[in-house]
């Protein structure tokens, strides 16, 4: 168990908090700069999150202020430590890696703010991070351990053969996946995600993360995945994943996930690919037999862009009390309102809080970064608790180390 920290380490790091907003974007860019200098370090990293080499990293620039910030009221960061761990189980990070992050960060801290980062600033700020990186490892083994001793779980990458391809939408895939071993599969917490490794010529080992777009079966996984301009991981699964294609792919991870034996009503609510975990969730709710009310609500451009319709209709069909509601922003000029989509243009608040029950409810919303900002502002405006308030988006996360 990490030692508590002393007052004057807190008090050193507080007072770099003046510093780190004005330069930490330096910091952060010199810190990746410094560790992707050794390639099995580089290769741990999702790259697409880092930009190339003249790119400042933002995200991890906000995590390393708010970890400043909030050094002296350290429960306000757990949510981010949760998912901090999460992220790293998924690529494999172990307690041998941190000291490579600890050395990049001091020096760039170094680096940057030159003559101001005295010995006792850089001595705080590393008694700062390995406090931060022990509670870090410690959760990171105990999620390791889960994995390995579930029914079907491993640790490290594990071969899986593509076993069949579904085109969903002109911009998206689905790829079921069967371990090779055929051993089984651990069951996934509906909304979790897989992470895989990638070996593409002429690239160095990328990573990327996915969600798992169908409820746990022990057997198989699916991604549902879109193609993204200049995509290279989901450019390369489109072009050359077809049945018989290995992947290396890590265990199920993530914090977002539909609560077991949920006894108020959901909102499932996404925009474009978010839909994936969204599936995931009406799937095991229908399978389930559960009874609290769902509704599930859905946008996306027209209905070429629309995918999973016809299976997320019959999934609610079969459900007890499963309402649908897909909103076609642009709808094309053959759409009609009431076969195609139900609702043209974009969820706007007014609606979402008018149609679901907000007081009751517990809100389950994935998708870009505008459609959840505005989602979780509109609720949480209209007295949503947030710990009713569930999202996951898409893109680099927003915490110290996260990869």
């Amino acid at each position: 168990m990490s030692q508590p920290l002393g007052a004057q380490t807190i008090a050193l790091v507080k007072a770099t908090v003046p510093a780190l907003e004005a330069h930490g974007l330096d910091i952060v860019h010199e810190m990746y700069s410094r560790m992707f200098r050794n390639h099995d370090i580089r290769d741990l990293f999702n790259q697409s999150h880092h930009g190339d080499a003249g790119s400042q990293p933002r995200a991890p620039t906000g995590a390393i202020l708010a970890y400043a910030s909030n050094i002296d009221n350290l429960s306000a960061l757990v949510p981010a430590v949760e998912r901090i761990a999460q992220k790293h189980v998924g690529l494999q990070i172990l307690p041998e890696h941190y000291p490579h992050v600890a050395d990049a960060l001091l020096g760039a801290i170094k680096a940057v703010l030159g003559d101001a980062a005295t010995d006792e600033i850089l001595a705080a700020w590393g008694e700062a991070y390995w406090f931060l990186a022990h509670i870090l490892i410690a959760r990171e083994e105990r999620i390791y351990a889960e994995q390995k001793e579930a029914a079907g779980g491993w640790n490290g990458w594990r071969d899986f053969r593509v076993e069949d391809v579904v085109r969903e939408s002109s911009v998206i895939k689905s790829f079921v996946l069967r371990p090779v071993d055929d051993k089984g599969v651990m069951p996934h917490k509906p909304g979790q995600y897989l992470t895989f490794w990638f070996d593409i010529p002429g690239h160095p080992p990328i990573k990327r993360n996915y969600s798992i777009s169908a409820a746990a079966n022990g057997q198989t996984y699916r991604i549902s995945v879109k193609r993204e301009p200049h995509g290279l991981a989901s450019g390369w699964l489109h072009d050359h994943a077809a049945a018989g294609t290995i992947l290396k792919v890590a265990a199920p991870a993530g914090e977002f996930f539909l609560a077991d034996r949920p006894e108020r009503p959901v909102v499932l609510l996404s925009g474009g690919v978010g839909l994936t975990p969204m599936v995931a969730m009406l799937e095991a709710l229908v399978a389930t037999g559960s009874s609290v009310p769902v509704h599930y609500i859905h946008g996306t451009h027209n209905r070429q862009t629309h995918a999973m319709r016809e299976h997320v209709r019959a999934l609610a069909s079969r459900g007890k009390a499963v309402r649908v509601t897909d909103f076609h922003q642009t709808p094309l000029a053959d759409e009609t309102a009431g076969r195609d989509y139900d609702l043209a243009g974009l969820i706007t608040d007014g609606w979402l809080i008018a149609n679901t029950p907000a007081s009751e409810a517990d809100y389950y919303i994935c998708g870009p970064r505008p459609f959840l900002r505005a989602a979780v502002s509109a609720l949480s405006l209209a007295g949503v608790r947030s710990d009713r308030i569930h999202y996951e988006f898409f893109g680099p996360a927003d915490e110290l180390l996260a990869a």
